[in-house]
């Protein structure tokens, strides 16, 4: 029998539901955004998180109590909460936002996400999230939600190892020029990193156990919180092209064509 006093995990992991990373990207007519009248998949970084969660428990064995996965978008988001149950979370919530709504902004993400941990009866002991979405790479969301829920944070992480019974976690964590390693206290938000692991494939059965497993809809006033963006998008262009290159025959032609476009040579 386990001690009564020792805590089970409860871990949540929020995904995000993002156009492929496989789809090549084009402005919508409008300007205002890009076409997403396309293929959608899982944030790749969720993925990471979701999987880790998943290595948590079963490097924990029964000192995990629930893996919850939590989305904020449209309609077509549960279809991203149903492949992370069928990754292996338990349950899910999809706080929904009408499909004609402009996404919601990471601080409003941020704010939701608190809104839904404070709500939980049995609280959330670990929040693992993708440490960006490859949509806006904002990667800010993980950082607001620690600051506003005043927990410690661990971000690009590599490595995680949890101890639930002295209620702390070591992260080590990817930085320019190495690895820093953290000793946290949970509760803790932990933002994923690509070299964290590398996320399963869904089996059929999990595919098909997935949509029995419950999912809670709830709505932003069912939070109390407002996700109206507070920044406008003025315009969105393509890069241009870019122009092709051409061939010189000697140095001196090279100082010519440079000096040419306005661009003069440095000696060494």
């Amino acid at each position: 029998m386990r001690p009564s006093a020792v805590r089970l995990l409860n871990i949540l992991v929020p995904v995000k539901r993002t156009v492929d990373y496989a789809v090549k990207i084009r402005v919508n007519p409008d300007q205002k955004g890009v076409d997403l009248n396309v293929k959608h998949s899982m944030n790749p970084f969720d993925e990471i998180a979701v999987e880790e969660a998943v290595r948590l428990r079963e490097r924990l064995k029964d000192e995990v109590k629930s893996i919850k996965v939590v989305t904020i978008g449209p309609t077509k988001a549960a279809e991203t909460l149903r492949t992370a149950l069928a990754m292996g979370a338990d349950s899910g919530i999809h706080v929904e936002v009408p499909d004609s709504a402009p996404p919601p902004e990471p601080l409003g993400i941020a704010k939701a996400l608190r809104a839904v941990i404070q709500r939980e009866k049995e609280g959330v002991d670990l929040v693992i999230l993708g440490k960006q979405a490859i949509d806006d790479d904002a990667s800010q969301t993980g950082q607001m939600l620690a600051g506003l829920l005043d927990w410690a944070q661990a971000t690009f992480a590599s490595k995680v190892d949890v101890d639930p019974k002295a209620k702390t976690a070591n992260v080590t964590r990817e930085i320019d020029g190495g690895l820093e390693e953290l000793k946290c206290q949970l509760p803790l938000v932990v933002t994923t990193d690509l070299r964290l692991n590398e996320p399963r494939y869904a089996s059929l059965p999990n595919i098909m156990k997935a949509k029995k497993k419950p999912i809670e809809k709830l709505t932003p006033a069912d939070l109390k919180i407002d996700l109206t963006p507070l920044l406008e998008t003025v315009k969105v262009t393509e890069p241009p092209k870019r122009k092709g290159g051409g061939k010189v025959e000697s140095v001196d032609e090279l100082i010519a064509k440079l000096k040419e476009a306005g661009i003069t040579p440095v000696k060494s």
